[in-house]
């Protein structure tokens, strides 16, 4: 398998139009958003869309406050944003993977990183990518994405799960 090319594969810019799109976040799209690097089209999905959230997303960004080091000059502003940002989610549309989607996740990811060879710290990026986008495809929503090439080749397994990339 190889990721397809951008033009098969749906970009924000192909959508750009579509202001009320729901959509669950990635969490590179929180990331780049803290940073103020989101493309201008990526940013109008945030600013107009009906977002919903997974909770695997929030796993993986408190991971990367809690292993940021306290000592860090900008520890706190960064602490601060994501307890905020987690705070604000209302609950119902927080999205959290049920045991079937965390079995059928491991399937297609130990799948790819066979097929693919990851490296062992590639096989949880991939699991909790895939956790993500089949948890949005058992509510029929697409994920919001800048990892366009990890998206596609989890896709060409679980062809349920629908992304748009930036």
């Amino acid at each position: 398998m190889a990721p397809r090319p951008r033009e098969e594969l749906v970009g924000v810019t192909d959508i750009a139009g579509v202001l009320r799109t729901a959509i669950v976040l990635d969490t590179n799209v929180y990331i780049h958003e803290a940073a103020g690097t989101l493309p201008p089209a990526g940013q109008r999905f945030i600013d107009h869309g009906l977002l919903f959230h997974c909770s695997v997303c929030l796993a993986e960004l408190t991971l990367g406050v809690a292993n940021a080091p306290p000592s860090r000059p900008d520890w706190t502003r960064l602490r601060d944003h994501y307890v905020n940002l987690a705070a604000a989610i209302p609950g119902n549309r927080l999205l959290t993977p049920d045991a079937a989607t965390c079995a059928e996740a491991g399937l297609v990811a130990g799948t790819l990183a066979r097929t693919q060879n990851y490296q062992r710290h590639q096989w949880k990026e991939c699991l909790n990518d895939t956790r993500i986008l089949l948890t949005a495809a058992k509510v029929g929503l697409p994920v919001l994405t800048a990892n366009r090439d990890e998206f596609d080749l989890i896709r060409q397994l679980a062809p349920q799960g629908r992304f748009i990339y930036f």
